[in-house]
């Protein structure tokens, strides 16, 4: 009798329908096994290109700042020899050929040669203080961005080519210094390209500062460019600048743009956006 039941227990089959059952739910096993899988690899892929990304942002960014600060320092060194041979030099010059000239038989007109002189040798000791600011590599970060975008304007006026016109709308904070940095020599490449190519008499900056956005705009009154000429794939160095300007704008989360019209002038504007200020 035990020997029946193991004959009947040996001969026993599995239903067809347990058996389908048993191969779905190991494919689906299977299945989710390779998608969990797949779904790690694919994150831990999309994870490393996001590290990978952010750092080359990051070597990016730095080499952009460092060589926006020479860029500042080259061209603040040019300013100062400009400066003092245009201005300063002279004068120096003037107040020398004073005293040189003075007949201090004529007390009345040597007193007013003297005094004269003086004035201009105070004049020259003022340009020197505001020019040693200028040696300082961080003058940039200790003046603010506002006040070393006026002191550009006022070196450009001061050579009678350009008339300037400086303008500030809001109430002025800081910028984090990399964003000043960088925002600067935009300034001051835009001004570069009006005193090389716009053949114009007239620059404004404007400023303005709002609680979730600050802007720039930089404008000329100069003779303008067809902007369809920057795709010139026969001249790929036309537009250059622009195309760095754009770039460095962007690091820093900006938004550039530039409109121009010929014969009228060109405008050049930046934007960007505020999420904290450094008061």
């Amino acid at each position: 009798m035990y020997y029946n039941r193991i004959v009947m227990h040996e001969n026993t089959q599995i239903p067809e329908s347990v058996r389908l059952t048993i191969m779905v739910a190991t494919l689906i096993f299977l299945l989710l096994g390779a998608f969990l899988i797949f779904f790690l690899l694919n994150f831990r892929n999309s994870r490393n290109k996001d590290i990978l990304e952010r750092e080359n942002l990051r070597i990016s960014f730095q080499k952009t700042l460092m060589s926006t600060q020479l860029e500042i320092q080259e061209q603040t060194l040019k300013n100062i020899s400009q400066e003092i041979h245009d201005n300063i030099g002279q004068v120096l010059s003037l107040a020398k050929l004073n005293l040189a000239t003075t007949d201090i038989d004529q007390k009345e007109a040597a007193r007013q040669k003297v005094d004269d002189s003086k004035n201009l040798v105070a004049k020259a000791i003022q340009d020197l203080r505001d020019l040693s600011k200028s040696l300082n590599t961080d003058y940039v970060t200790d003046m603010g961005l506002a006040r070393s975008i006026e002191y550009e304007l006022e070196m450009l006026k001061k050579t009678g080519s350009f008339d300037t016109d400086f303008e500030i709308e809001g109430g002025v904070y800081k910028l984090e210094k990399q964003k000043e940095l960088i925002l600067f020599r935009i300034v001051q490449e835009v001004l570069n390209n009006v005193i090389k190519h716009a053949k114009a008499s007239r620059i404004a900056i404007k400023l303005c500062y709002q609680a979730d956005h600050f802007s720039l705009k930089v404008m000329d009154n100069g003779q303008g460019f067809d902007l369809n000429n920057l795709q010139d794939k026969q001249n790929p160095s036309r537009g250059l600048g622009i195309k760095n300007m754009h770039n460095r704008a962007s690091l820093i989360g900006g938004k550039f743009s530039i409109t121009s019209i010929m014969t009228e002038g060109t405008s050049v504007d930046i934007r960007l956006p505020v999420l904290s200020q450094i008061m």
